[in-house]
């Protein structure tokens, strides 16, 4: 999953992390980074494909892990925020929790359905269902380039959708999932946007984290769905979707967010459906129909130009947070340990 670019507020809020990560000398590229960002976030539909576990399972174990990685950073150095967290921050932030187990389901599901480009490609469509909950609930305007590119991702999902459909009732099932959990991930970031304002990214997560796990372990109790035992080679998967794509991948976005901006960093993590694409032909061998191909290249294209022309007019910051909320990394929410709370989000 890539990163949510949610508008010009958030832009102006990691310009705060940008601008005193200018006078510092990294220790590494932010480019270089950022590189290896895309590279560990596109691993992660590889890793679920990888795995013998069903997809609720997989998603269970993924998200528990995660927020026991979490754990330390909320119940340590977040301890006083959790503490003072209001009843309302509470019940938004599990309602946000609530929309990431379905996101989750839904993705995981739709790779055994349809090819890893058609789902990663359509579920990096997130930003547009943002744009219209916006406009319809929050009354927000977008800009002229936006909405075209938001139609030329539209319809670049389109031929994905009649290829895939031409191809069988399977692998358009599984489109249908994807767009599913691309809704589900705007949900996600509508809910927990206001939230994300007035609390630091690790208590906050750990709360999402630890009611999406809930959820999603209810639900494979519900379904029949073991949890457990799995081969040792899943165990290996479940702890590389929760380290790989979560701390290599999101965590690193984070600390790049101190040096570059958060459109660049939205913008790059397009690269996210390609690399997922190279690794599914290089260690499935999976070669993506020609429709998937050509739709990608369009929803790529049209988020490209979404993102870039997402920047509202100019207003009042909110506190100078050094905070670059709002934006996300995909498929997957990520955090920031201590270290890198100069440009967390």
């Amino acid at each position: 999953m890539g990163w949510c670019y949610m508008g010009d507020a958030q832009e102006r809020a990691v310009s705060v992390s940008v601008d005193r990560g200018a006078g510092e000398r990294p220790f590494v590229s932010p480019w270089a980074a950022i590189g290896l960002g895309v590279v560990a976030v596109s691993s992660a539909s590889i890793f679920v494909r990888l795995s013998s576990a069903p997809p609720l399972a997989i998603a269970t174990w993924r998200m528990g892990l995660a927020t026991l990685m979490l754990a330390p950073f909320a119940l340590v150095g977040g301890r006083r925020e959790l503490l003072s967290m209001g009843a309302r921050d509470f019940a938004l932030s599990l309602l946000s929790g609530s929309f990431l187990a379905v996101h989750f389901g839904a993705w995981m599901t739709s790779l055994q359905h349809t090819s890893v480009a058609s789902s990663v490609v359509l579920v990096t469509m997130h930003p547009l269902f943002v744009m219209l909950a916006s406009r319809i609930l929050l009354g927000e305007s977008a800009a002229g380039g936006a909405v075209a590119g938001a139609v030329i991702a539209v319809a670049g999902s389109a031929i994905i959708g009649l290829g895939d459909s031409a191809a069988g009732g399977r692998a358009f099932f599984g489109d249908l999932l994807a767009l599913l959990s691309a809704l589900m991930f705007a949900g996600y970031v509508i809910v927990g946007r206001g939230v994300r304002q007035r609390l630091s990214v690790a208590p906050y997560a750990f709360v999402v984290y630890g009611m999406c796990s809930l959820i999603l372990a209810l639900t494979c109790t519900a379904s029949g769905v073991r949890i457990c035992p799995y081969p040792a080679r899943d165990y290996v998967l479940f702890v590389a979707l929760a380290a790989v794509p979560t701390i290599l991948g999101h965590t690193v976005f984070n600390w790049a967010l101190r040096y570059v901006s958060a459109s660049v960093i939205s913008v790059s993590v397009l690269g996210e459906p390609v690399g997922a694409t190279l690794l599914a032909v290089a260690l499935l061998e999976e070669t993506p129909p020609a429709t998937a191909i050509a739709g990608g290249v369009l929803v790529i294209l049209g988020i490209a130009i979404f993102t870039l022309f997402s920047r509202g007019k100019p207003g009042t910051p909110r506190r100078a947070a050094s905070t670059a909320d709002g934006v996300k990394a995909a498929s997957e929410p990520a955090f920031s340990p201590p270290a890198c709370k100069g440009s967390r989000r």
